[in-house]
């Protein structure tokens, strides 16, 4: 660093001044976190739209190998679910630690304006000196400020810091496996799928169909093709784990596997039961986690952003819902008094289709509240009507070739309150809340719904036209104000020298984040402004502002004197 080569005789001034100015605060927290040891790099593997249909689970079905063998090196949570049964809302969860029925993003493709706290949490990795890539989905409802990523693109990699001493937390989003794969024509299923050999598919005749769907070639495909789809993306996690060895960085690399929800099918995504919200959740960390640990406590996607912040030292705000599962001397085995007694999900609008469900989730059971139950289950929402299984099902009920659970779905309307053993009724279709021996059960898992939608302030309560004016008064969608940029002035008995090209930046929007750039750094690369900035003479600052939900700024410029 620049201090370490002043002689002493400023060498302490300059490093009080510093350190009040907020120069060096990024440094100091990474080295607060870490003591003397290197700090953890942290890479995410995620995927879509996939349930815990791995032969680690226990799906005898699936073929995973490389999936089970980073499962046999690290550990693997059973309990593990998503806030929401669908990508966006989903998403928006996990960079925020927030509920998306707190935050204004529970509708499916609603753009969302959090309160002013709210943040992507990878601006704290970024302040406290990691190198943060995401590759390349965000779907988070609202556009990524620039602030939130180093690199945000289908080129982000660990790769690209500058520094390869840098720490880095990177992110890779595999989407082989979203729904809309399933029903591809052959011939591009064909393509999607070329990495596998013959030995290597599902033969349909040996699925295993959930009760509730009813026996059909057609949805056995389907079935056979979605775990087709997991064993291409399988090979595409050895890919990025044979990259991580390659670069000698797998020995200092926390690894996370995790799907975004439950399968694309019918009665699995976009429904708030097991099958929708149950996802696979796999850590490898080196040396911390002992290989093979099976982990059985409650967690959300939500509280990966925490674990990843306690990994790296760093505290979790105060303003996030979310709580981490790990910090940094591994798995965190909670008092009972301090562990997840329920998860929770809702559904709200999903497309075009308006529905409101809640529900809570603990080790056994699963309540569902309904809130409007004069609708049916199998309202039409054309992004799913796509489906063949949705297609097949439909013509089957016409029909009237349905019956028991399969015919579930078609009822004309829904139960208010649905409660399910999980371990007995692992499909969730035999509905105990009419049973007199589980009154108590029931009662208490509503109880508990209710609790949180008041304190999560849940928005669902309102329409959504009143949620879009809340948020965007009058719509209009309002602009972060421009970015001050001012020279810091001596002060505190520092000469003014060690004071000059010293640069402060000033947003007066609360909430705003600022991203920095010098004219002569790469283009689209913005650094997140976290204290002064020390700007050589002639060298063109250029900043702007950014809070979620908002326009950026226009952006500032100025030549430093």
């Amino acid at each position: 660093m620049a201090h370490q080569r002043l002689g002493s005789r400023v060498l302490r001034p300059l490093l009080i001044f510093l350190s009040i100015s907020g120069v060096l605060k990024a440094q100091e927290r990474v080295d607060s976190a870490i003591g003397k040891q290197k700090p953890w790099n942290i890479l995410w593997i995620s995927t879509e739209d996939l349930s815990p249909d791995l032969g680690c689970y226990g799906d005898t079905y699936a073929r995973s190998p490389h999936i089970d063998r980073l499962a046999g090196e690290g550990a693997r949570w059973t309990r593990a679910f998503s806030v929401a049964p669908v990508c966006a809302p989903s998403r928006s969860s996990i960079i925020t630690g927030m509920y998306p029925t707190t935050i204004g993003s529970l509708h499916m493709r609603n753009k969302c304006v959090p309160p002013a706290e709210v943040k992507c949490f990878t601006e704290y990795l970024r302040a406290a000196g990691y190198f943060c890539t995401n590759n390349s989905k965000t779907d988070y409802q609202f556009e990524p400020p620039v602030t939130a990523w180093d690199i945000n693109s289908n080129k982000a990699h660990w790769r690209n810091r500058p520094d390869k001493d840098q720490p880095f937390f990177a992110v890779f989003n595999l989407t082989t496996t979203h729904e809309s794969q399933i029903r591809l024509d052959d011939e591009a299923f064909a393509k999607r799928t070329m990495s596998l050999d013959a030995g290597q598919r599902h033969d349909p005749s040996k699925a295993k169909l959930p009760s509730y769907y009813p026996e059909s070639e057609v949805i056995r495909t389907d079935w056979a093709r979605y775990h087709d789809l997991i064993t291409a993306m399988d090979k595409q996690l050895a890919d990025l784990l044979r990259e991580l060895q390659e670069d000698g960085l797998a020995d200092r690399t926390v690894v996370f596997f995790w799907g975004d929800h439950g399968r694309g099918l019918p009665r699995s995504k976009r429904w708030p039961y097991d099958s929708g919200t149950r996802v696979p959740l796999i850590v490898r960390w080196p040396g911390v986690i002992a290989p093979g640990s099976v982990v059985e406590d409650l967690v959300t996607l939500m509280d990966l952003g925490p674990s990843v912040l306690q990994i790296a030292g760093l505290d979790v705000p105060n303003h996030m819902q979310a709580k981490a599962f790990l910090d940094k001397n591994g798995i965190i085995r909670p008092v009972a008094s301090q562990s997840r007694e329920y998860v929770f999900a809702h559904r709200d609008r999903m497309d075009e289709t308006y529905d409101m469900i809640r529900s809570a989730r603990d080790k056994q059971f699963r309540y569902v509240q309904n809130f409007q139950p004069r609708k049916p289950y199998a309202q039409y929402i054309d992004y799913m009507e796509q489906m063949p299984t949705m297609r097949e099902w439909r013509r089957l009920n016409k029909e009237g070739k349905l019956s028991g659970p399969s015919a579930l779905f078609f009822q004309p309307e829904k139960p208010k309150h649905e409660l399910y053993d999980t371990l007995a009724d692992p499909d969730e279709v035999h509905n105990l809340a009419g049973d007199p021996q589980y009154r108590d059960v029931l009662k208490r898992m509503k109880r508990a719904v209710d609790q949180w939608m008041d304190q999560a302030g849940d928005l669902g309560v309102l329409p959504e036209p009143s949620l879009n004016e809340r948020m965007r008064p009058g719509g209009i969608v309002q602009e972060t104000l421009p970015v001050e940029i001012k020279p810091v002035k001596p002060e505190g008995g520092i000469p003014e020298g060690l004071s000059k090209g010293l640069i402060r930046l000033q947003c007066a929007t609360p909430g705003a984040s600022i991203g920095w750039r010098l004219a002569s750094d790469l283009p689209g690369r913005w650094r997140l402004y976290t204290g002064p900035i020390a700007v050589k003479s002639g060298e063109k600052l250029l900043a702007k502002a950014c809070r979620i939900g908002y326009k950026e700024s226009l952006v500032s410029s100025q030549i430093v004197d």
